[in-house]
């Protein structure tokens, strides 16, 4: 099994100077540079270290928050592959509704890829509802301009005989011809997520690693139909590195200690919670099917489950133990944390990679004993659970 390090990269400080919600709105004076400049430095060196313990790295992209200072994966990517030796470098993702050009991603792709020397894998994802404020896309047709994206990007990085047009309702463009070239060929390893089964059976025809951030009820109805769609379309059972799973982990030496990690990781969760359901469900984003499923499904607009899996509610905010019963948490001393990850691998059939999200607000300190106890006590048996089936 894989081991991805992954933080948002969160300005957390101002999270209790901010009564409401903390994106799109809240005034840009409540971020300190000097403040910014030492936690980015700081969320740098804790990949370093993630890489020098053998973990590989993923990043992400927000606009207009408080919770993601990350404006742009391939800029943390470019700064880490020169400051990382062997970790793979996970774009998860780059979001289409705010990445206007293309060509331009392709472009970035293709540098990043040669900078670090074949490290890169990438995600095209569709980015979260409130960003389409920023961007002013129509939801309704956000849906099928990110597969056309999808298919540009592609083309743009795997077409080598010169320059190609692309003219269509969406994007014009006369000449597209990426130079250089991607350094893996025909280009990085490809990445999707979802929040629904949706995308899986495309996910699946595309050869992509599947990957479900922290919805435990989501990976265990997506994994089986990618599973079946996979084996109808390529002849052969879909290998466990076409799987992934983000959740969160908050790991002590001592029970104790990891409860108040945990609780201080919950912060990013309460505080992302905070956005009003307009920009969480701007109309048209979701198809009405889906606004019934989730309803049925007794989760909220932005999929939070309400119950645990026994039925009984969760607290508001829910606590560490609800979190963890939902497979959404992963606290405890090493050896809880392992058997927690190995129970939820067990129930889902199984998985390659694991994205380990750590941050809140939690400090320095707390994240690289963290960082340090995850690679040391808890990663070498899980990649001993896969029996081998993914490279380490």
């Amino acid at each position: 099994m894989r081991c991805w390090y992954f933080s948002e990269q969160s300005y957390y400080p101002a999270w209790g100077q901010i009564p409401g919600n903390p994106k799109i709105v809240p005034p840009a004076n409540l971020a300190q540079p000097e403040v910014a400049h030492r936690l980015l430095q700081q969320y740098l060196r804790e990949c370093q270290l993630a890489d020098e313990l053998g973990m590989d790295i993923m990043v992400n992209e927000h606009h207009g928050t408080y919770t993601c200072m990350a404006v742009s994966c391939m800029l943390t990517l470019s700064a880490l592959a020169a400051c990382t030796r062997k970790a793979r470098l996970l774009a998860l993702g780059i979001p289409i509704v705010n990445r206007m050009d293309p060509f331009r991603i392709a472009e970035e792709i293709a540098y990043v890829d040669n900078l670090c020397g074949g490290r890169l894998e990438v995600g095209l994802i569709k980015g979260t509802p409130f960003e389409m404020y920023i961007s002013n896309q129509n939801p309704a047709s956000s849906a099928a301009r990110y597969w056309e994206v999808w298919d540009l990007v592609l083309a743009a990085l795997t077409h080598q005989d010169g320059p190609f047009s692309w003219e269509s309702e969406n994007f014009n463009y006369r000449y597209v011809n990426v130079i250089p070239r991607c350094y893996q060929q025909p280009h990085p390893p490809m990445w999707l997520t979802t929040a629904s089964t949706r995308t899986a059976p495309e996910a699946a025809k595309r050869d992509c690693v599947l990957a479900i951030t922290a919805l435990a009820r989501v990976a265990r109805e997506s994994f089986p139909i990618y599973r079946k769609t996979y084996l109808e379309i390529h002849k052969r059972p879909a290998p466990l590195d076409r799987f992934a799973y983000l959740a969160n982990v908050a790991v002590a030496a001592d029970e104790a200690t990891a409860r108040q990690r945990a609780n201080k990781l919950l912060k990013f969760a309460e505080t992302s919670e905070r956005i009003e359901q307009r920009y969480l469900n701007p109309p048209g984003a979701l198809m009405p099917a889906d606004n019934v499923r989730f309803l049925r499904a007794r989760s909220t607009v932005n999929h939070r489950e309400r119950t645990r899996p026994d039925g009984t509610p969760m607290s508001n905010p829910p606590t560490a133990e609800d979190q963890r019963a939902n497979d959404v948490l992963f606290w405890g001393t090493p050896d809880q944390v392992f058997d927690q990850i190995r129970s939820f691998y067990d129930s889902v059939g199984g998985f390659g990679n694991l994205l380990v999200q750590m941050g809140g607000t939690m400090t320095h300190g707390e994240l690289r004993d963290g960082i340090t106890l995850f690679a040391k006590r808890v990663m070498p048996r899980l990649r001993e659970l896969t029996g081998g089936k993914v490279a380490a």
